[in-house]
């Protein structure tokens, strides 16, 4: 089975693209003046614990894009994702569309993350002390919320 597209997953993969995009075209436009060792690493508290060259700035955005694509293609095949719940012919298409939902904000969140963390070192700025604990209740609140609607459809 495979779950129709909506406006949400067109928004969502507009915004991903969009910022990819965007990212690399600020690179790209900026490279020049961008310095030659640039925060290559954040340590647990977001501060700058390795410096690289400039051209470990492409590391995030390359993998946000690899990450991007990849849950793109997993959007396709529903049956390959765990559900939580027994998947029947009655609640099939709510499920996975739950699911769908779920793997689209999650893309949102990675890709947004690692624009953000590529133009924070860009800039040379250490990340705020509060980054990581806004970004996994970020993640763990996305994950919850979308397991409760699963719930409600089991």
């Amino acid at each position: 089975m495979k779950v129709k597209r909506r406006w949400y997953d067109v928004i969502i993969d507009i915004l991903c693209l969009a910022l990819l995009v965007g990212v690399f075209l600020y690179l790209r436009i900026n490279w020049d003046r961008f310095p030659a060792q640039v925060p290559a690493h954040y340590g647990i508290y977001g501060e700058i614990d390795r410096w690289g060259d400039k051209t470990e700035l492409l590391t995030m955005p390359i993998m946000a894009s690899l990450l991007y694509i990849f849950l793109r293609v997993i959007e396709q095949f529903p049956a390959m994702w765990n559900t939580g719940v027994d998947v029947t012919e009655e609640n099939k298409e709510i499920v996975y569309r739950i699911l769908k939902n779920l793997l689209q904000a999650i893309k949102l969140l990675i890709v947004t993350v690692f624009i953000l963390i590529a133009v924070l070192a860009s800039l040379a700025i250490p990340l705020p002390i509060w980054f990581l604990v806004a970004y996994m209740a970020l993640i763990l609140g996305t994950i919850l919320f979308f397991c409760m609607q699963l719930r409600r459809h089991r």
